[in-house]
């Protein structure tokens, strides 16, 4: 399955994230971005946060009135099955980057203005499976930039196989 970048996503702290064309990823995410709550968000194995811009359309479809970014994503994907982006699956990011899918993250209480009725829990993965955004750590940083391809290297057999380029 490949997908491609559509928005990076950066912030001073909080949200919503704001778009940048291209970033360097390193052992703790997207630099240039800061977590005003690092005990909760951040860290090596919450280093990035992803979300599906197809999940996105489809709240947006529902009534939410949210968008790239507003929900702290630093990577927004199109094209990817959102469905196979779950903990354990590594996805490789443009040439470079090397990711491994750590956990669904909890939806903030700093994000229910870019829900209808403030139901921010709609993107919680208990309550409905497959909405959530996902955590990930760095298994080998690098350069990114938006439209670059994003590939789930493992997602069928369910191993952690690192490119051979990376290893």
């Amino acid at each position: 399955m490949t997908g491609r970048i559509f928005q990076l996503n950066v912030s001073a702290g909080g949200v919503p994230k704001l778009a940048v064309r291209e970033g360097t990823v390193n052992e703790l995410g997207l630099v240039g971005d800061v977590q005003r709550v690092p005990v909760i968000h951040g860290g090596p194995e919450r280093a990035l946060c992803l979300f599906s811009l197809e999940r996105i359309l489809q709240l947006q479809a529902e009534g939410h009135p949210i968008f790239p970014g507003a929900v702290g994503e630093n990577v927004t994907v199109s094209g990817v099955d959102w469905r196979q982006v779950v903990p354990g699956v590594q996805l490789r990011l443009g040439e470079e980057v090397l990711l491994e899918i750590t956990s669904y993250t909890t939806p903030c209480n700093t994000i229910p203005a870019y829900f209808a009725d403030g139901e921010f829990m709609r993107i919680e993965q208990k309550l409905h499976p497959g909405w959530s955004r996902v955590y990930a750590r760095v298994v080998h940083g690098g350069k990114l930039k938006v439209g670059q391809v994003v590939k789930l290297t493992n997602a069928s057999s369910g191993q952690y196989e690192l490119a051979a380029d990376l290893r």
